[in-house]
């Protein structure tokens, strides 16, 4: 074995059963990885600087080929079912002893990195790679030890990501050829089959959803945050298509991060060193941040160009609409560094209902949140997905069900009990229709939305007059700065009041069916928090 970098083999490699490689290059630089890449054909550079790379057969996660070691560690403590699929620890031991041979005459890639900004309840590990824009995009995305770090640095977690691995899943246990298995007790990930970089990302990030809130009481959240120049911290739950990114994206705040973070009893820190921002349909104008940061390190996935150039056409989705890129966090001026900030004060949840139900802008109490924050709630629209025709509900538990090791009710009770003591506003925010569903009423123009979130932050509603929603029970603000009070009332806003009534209704009906399966674990302050299914009379 041929080792590149300062590490003895034994706290290397052999550390992780890899006895044998041709050549192993540990923690390369971004221009050291650019040239490997593009030698080794996994990419080519556009004229951004950026380097483009495409991800094969899979252009996003595939949760039903993900599993995790069903242990004596695991048995009692995870949710297992359709999200966490449960995997034999021999056949765990099995698919890494033939992932190790499959190493045996291949060039890997090494890095060691953090998860966690927050020095007490970092994750140190350690990623093998055997393509290097993979290594790259962790890099990226997770957080770089200094260079004096390096020497001594000893992982606690693994990953070994091979894609050109494919599994049998007659003898391998797996659904089929791709896999990302995750084991707790030996504190490795596996991943083969499957050349998208995301699986890494949110494996760590399932881990840090295990350890944080299991082991360590703290909340793990797949939001984004922001802090004001008074130090005022908010964060920012939100399915694909609310506008987390956009509305946590503000010139006036500094960045935390934009995907995932940890809150303590000192305050929130990003798990990341990085961003993945979707990038389809992209321009300057839209997104400046975001596009300023595609440039030399950077890395898009999927992407194509306009013709006879090297300049990317973010409007072709012939691969994807999935196209993204991966940067350091840095790339954003105005990023908080280290990513830490101090307690929120202001929570929201974002949801686009298109059915034009919830109100722009509603007060939770506790119960409420813990409700709404176990629903997970957007809406999807026509022409999003084919077959849609009309909106669809859409509920993922903690706005990040795919990620949860552990039962909703968990990062609920948390998230309420910080809630309570630290006196935390939490705010429901529709970015969806107004004055009727889709195709009838009108999106809720993002001027409002923003006037609505900053007058929220200053402190603007404290003393306004609320009132409660009929059904959902949420507490309105009659009045708003910026905003016209015709608009802060949605059955108002309907031409047909009756109409609403019944669609208000609906919706209710949708989320007291979609949290029956949470209802046995949930507590009685939860459960008030849930809308009150009856037909609502002019």
């Amino acid at each position: 074995m041929q080792e590149i970098g300062k590490k003895s083999l034994a706290s290397g490699l052999e550390a992780l059963g890899i006895q044998k490689v041709a050549t192993a290059y540990w923690n390369l630089s971004p221009a050291e990885l650019v040239e490997h890449a593009l030698a080794n054909k996994e990419g080519v550079l556009t004229d951004t600087g950026a380097l483009m790379c495409d991800t094969g057969k899979f252009t996003g996660r595939s949760p039903k080929d993900k599993f995790t070691v069903l242990d004596e560690k695991t048995k009692d403590s995870v949710w297992w079912g359709d999200i966490n699929q449960p995997f034999e620890p021999a056949k765990f031991d099995a698919l890494h002893a033939k992932m190790v041979a499959f190493l045996a005459d291949k060039t890997v890639y090494v890095r060691d990195a953090y998860a966690g900004a927050d020095p007490d309840y970092q994750l140190k590990l350690r990623v093998v790679n055997t393509q290097a824009w993979h290594n790259m995009f962790c890099n990226n995305l997770f957080l770089r030890p200094k260079q004096e770090e390096l020497s001594s640095f000893v992982p606690n977690f693994t990953i070994i990501n091979i894609p050109e691995f494919q599994a049998d899943p007659a003898v391998d246990g797996t659904r089929q050829a791709n896999f990302a298995v995750i084991n707790f007790t030996k504190k490795m990930i596996l991943i083969g089959g499957t050349g998208y970089a995301g699986e890494m990302k949110k494996g760590i990030f399932t881990v840090l959803n295990y350890i944080l809130p299991h082991e360590r009481n703290t909340l793990s959240m797949h939001c984004s945050a922001n802090v004001g120049k008074e130090g005022d911290v908010a964060v920012f739950f939100g399915l694909s298509g609310t506008g987390k990114t956009t509305l946590s994206a503000d010139a006036n705040r500094g960045l935390i991060g934009d995907d995932e973070h940890g809150w303590t009893d000192k305050g929130v820190f990003n798990f990341e060193g990085g961003c993945y921002a979707k990038v389809i349909n992209i321009t300057h104008e839209s997104e400046p941040e975001i596009w300023d940061a595609i440039k030399f390190g950077s890395v898009l996935e999927n992407t194509r160009f306009i013709a006879d150039t090297r300049t990317p056409d973010y409007t072709n989705t012939s691969v994807t609409e999935n196209t993204r890129v991966g940067y350091p966090i840095n790339f954003i001026a105005n990023a908080v560094e280290p990513s830490m900030a101090g307690t929120p004060k202001n929570i929201f949840f974002l949801t686009a209902d298109a059915f034009g139900v919830l109100p722009p802008i509603s007060k939770l109490n506790t119960g409420q949140a813990m409700y709404h924050f176990i629903s997970g709630y957007t809406a999807k629209v026509a022409g999003t997905e084919m077959g849609v025709t009309e909106p669809q509900t859409t509920f993922s538990a903690c706005f990040g069900a795919a990620f949860l090791p552990l039962h909703p009710t968990k990062y609920a009770e948390l998230l309420g009990k910080k809630m309570n003591e630290n006196k935390v506003n939490v705010w429901l925010i529709n970015t969806g229709w107004t004055g009727g569903p889709y195709g009838v009423g009108s999106r809720m123009k993002l001027r409002y939305t923003r006037a609505m979130l900053t007058a929220a932050m200053e402190g603007k509603l404290d003393n306004v007059t609320f009132v409660n929603h009929p059904v959902f029970g949420v507490a309105v603000p009659q009045s708003c700065p910026d905003v016209p009070s015709e608009v802060l009332n949605p059955r108002d806003t309907w031409a047909d009041k009756t109409q609403y009534d019944l669609k208000a209704n609906e919706l209710a009906q949708a989320f007291v069916k979609n949290f029956q399966k949470y209802a046995d674990f949930a507590n009685e302050e939860i459960l008030a928090g849930a809308p009150k299914v009856a037909s609502q009379t002019n």
